[in-house]
């Protein structure tokens, strides 16, 4: 249900089309929520069939239309209403830490493998994180820029104080893994040794 209010989050901006929809979840509410295309445009129509969006055909390309959805007030007092519900919270299903659990079953190589890829991982999204927190800040995030228009003045700053926060969080949470990661390959290390060690005694 959260892809639902993904999208409306992105439709209090302005009208878009399924397109541009997607564009924009890559770069910003894909963040914190991801959803392929396939999933996005099934969504859209249950939203339109629900009241929450009207679309509408638009000119595209020299002959082409396409879609444009628009928030209508049902939508807005729907999203409304969840950002003032409390959370539900879902039940945990990580992989990475859940085959960490049990690397006693691989091979030390497979087990250094598992934590290296789980710091480039973190690492690529860190990267990212920054830029888009760096473009927050210092005010050249086209789609902030482009919500702040539409916008009431007295609610600039807390658009853009929370949307910063939610990016350090973010950066936090990667660095988080990274540590954790470069601690597992120290444990890898120092297992392997005691065993070599074991072996060889």
């Amino acid at each position: 249900m959260s892809l639902r209010y993904a999208l409306l989050a992105l439709l209090t901006v302005e009208p878009m089309t399924g397109y541009d929809l997607h564009k924009q979840f890559e770069s910003s509410v894909g963040h914190v929520w991801h959803a392929p295309d396939s999933q996005i445009y099934p969504e859209l129509k249950r939203m339109e069939a629900a009241g929450l969006v009207e679309g509408e055909e638009v000119p595209w390309g020299p002959r082409g239309k396409k879609r444009q959805y628009h928030i209508t007030d049902t939508g807005l007092a729907d999203f409304q209403a969840w950002m003032t519900a409390p959370m539900d919270y879902a039940r945990t299903r990580d992989p990475a830490h859940l085959k960490a659990a049990y690397l006693e079953w691989a091979t030390p190589e497979a087990a250094r493998e598992h934590f290296r890829a789980h710091i480039t991982y973190h690492e690529t999204l860190r990267l990212q994180w920054v830029a888009t927190a760096d473009a927050i800040r210092t005010g050249t995030s086209t789609m902030l820029h482009r919500r702040l228009q539409n916008t009431e003045p007295e609610k600039h700053e807390a658009t853009i104080a929370f949307k910063e926060f939610t990016y350090e969080g973010l950066i936090a949470k990667a660095e988080t893994e990274i540590a954790w990661a470069r601690r597992g390959l120290e444990l890898v290390d120092r297992l392997s040794a005691s065993s070599q060690s074991t072996t060889g005694g």
